[in-house]
C-alpha cells in the first residue's frame, strides 16, 4: 500500500499544480473545442480549438511559470538543469501532453499542452463529418483485417493521434480477443479496446528504440507505435518486416510526398544507408491527413508504396 505521507505530499502537489496553472489554462483544458494551450516566451497564452484560429486567452507571470514547471517536474520525478532545460511528460490532471522548455533554450518558460482525445471517433464519424470518404474508410478498415501496416502522416496538429485511434477502434471491432497488441509511446495519446493490449512508455531511460526490442520478445501479434522521432524507425521497420505485420504508426511529415522521404531520413539516423527498399516492403498503406488554415480537416486518398 502506498506510503500515506507520499500519497498526501502528491496531493498537495498536484493541487500547488493546479494553483500555478490557474483558471484560464483550467478553463481552457476542460473546454472540449480547445485541442493545445500555450505559453510563449513573452508571457501571452493562446489556444487552438476546433475549427478557429488560435486565440490568445490572457497572460501568465513568468515567476508563476517557473514554479509551475518545478512542480511538475517533482510529479515527474525529471530534472530541469541548464544543461537540460527540456521537460516532455503527462500532466496529472487528465493525461494531457505537456512539452516545456526553459532558459537558456528559450528566453522565459514555454510551453505547449496536448489534450487527449476526450472520445474515440470512428472512421463513420470521419465520413459523416466529410473529412473523409467512404471509400478510403473501408479501405482502412480492410487493411487492418488485413494485416497491413499502415503509417499515418500529416503536419503538426493534424490529427494523426485523433485518426490513429479510429483506426485502432476499427481494428478492436474486427479482431476481438483474437490478437495481442503492443503499444509503444512517449506520451499516453493512443487508445485501444483490444483485451489483450499492453501499453509501453518510453522514458530517459528507456527509449523507443528499447521497447521495440522488448516488444518483439513479449509475443505481440501487432506493434504500433505512437510516433517515430529517430532512429526507432528502423528497427521498427525490421519487426514488421520479420514476423509482425498488422501495425499502424504516426509520422510528420510536411506533405504526403514527402512522408517516405521522412521515414527514410529517420531511418538513416542508425547509421545505415538508405532504406527505401525496406521501406516500400514494410509499410504497405500511408494515409495522410491535412488542416487547413481554417481548421479544417481532410483525409486524403492512401498510397501504396509497393503496390496496392
Amino acid at each position: 500500500m502506498e506510503d500515506v505521507t507520499t500519497s498526501e505530499m502528491r496531493r498537495r502537489q498536484i493541487a500547488k499544480l493546479r494553483r500555478e496553472l490557474g483558471p484560464t489554462i483550467l478553463e481552457a483544458l476542460d473546454d472540449p473545442l480547445v485541442v493545445e494551450v500555450m505559453l510563449n516566451p513573452d508571457g501571452k497564452l493562446w489556444v487552438d480549438k476546433v475549427g478557429q484560429e488560435m486565440t490568445c486567452i490572457g497572460e501568465m507571470d513568468p515567476l508563476t511559470a517557473d514554479s509551475m514547471i518545478s512542480t511538475l517536474a517533482t510529479l515527474s520525478r525529471k530534472q530541469i538543469t541548464e544543461s537540460n532545460p527540456a521537460i516532455h511528460t503527462s500532466l496529472p490532471l487528465h493525461g494531457e501532453r505537456f512539452a516545456g522548455l526553459m532558459p537558456p533554450a528559450v528566453d522565459a518558460v514555454t510551453f505547449a499542452i496536448r489534450k487527449k482525445a476526450a472520445r474515440i471517433f470512428t472512421l463513420d464519424e470521419y465520413v459523416e463529418r466529410g473529412i473523409m470518404t467512404p471509400e478510403i474508410a473501408d479501405a482502412l478498415r480492410e487493411a487492418t483485417i488485413a494485416h497491413k501496416n499502415i503509417l499515418v502522416a500529416g503536419g503538426t496538429g493534424s490529427g494523426k493521434s485523433t485518426l490513429t485511434n479510429a483506426i485502432l477502434h476499427a481494428l478492436a471491432q474486427a479482431i476481438g480477443n483474437s490478437e495481442r497488441i503492443l503499444i509503444i509511446e512517449d506520451v499516453a495519446e493512443l487508445q485501444c479496446a483490444v483485451p489483450n493490449t499492453v501499453f509501453m512508455r518510453a522514458t530517459e531511460f528507456r527509449t523507443q528504440n528499447e521497447l521495440l526490442f522488448d516488444a518483439m520478445r513479449l509475443r505481440p501479434d501487432r506493434i504500433m507505435l505512437g510516433e517515430v522521432r529517430d532512429k526507432a524507425a528502423h528497427t521498427l521497420l525490421k519487426a514488421w518486416n520479420t514476423g509482425h505485420p498488422g501495425g499502424i504508426c504516426t509520422i510528420h511529415a510536411d506533405t504526403a510526398e514527402s512522408t517516405l522521404e521522412r521515414l527514410d531520413d529517420l531511418c538513416m539516423e542508425a547509421g545505415v544507408p538508405s532504406q527505401m527498399s525496406a521501406i516500400r516492403r514494410a509499410i504497405h498503406m500511408v494515409v495522410y491527413i491535412e488542416k487547413d488554415v481554417d481548421g479544417t480537416r481532410r483525409v486524403l486518398p492512401p498510397f501504396y508504396p509497393g503496390g496496392k
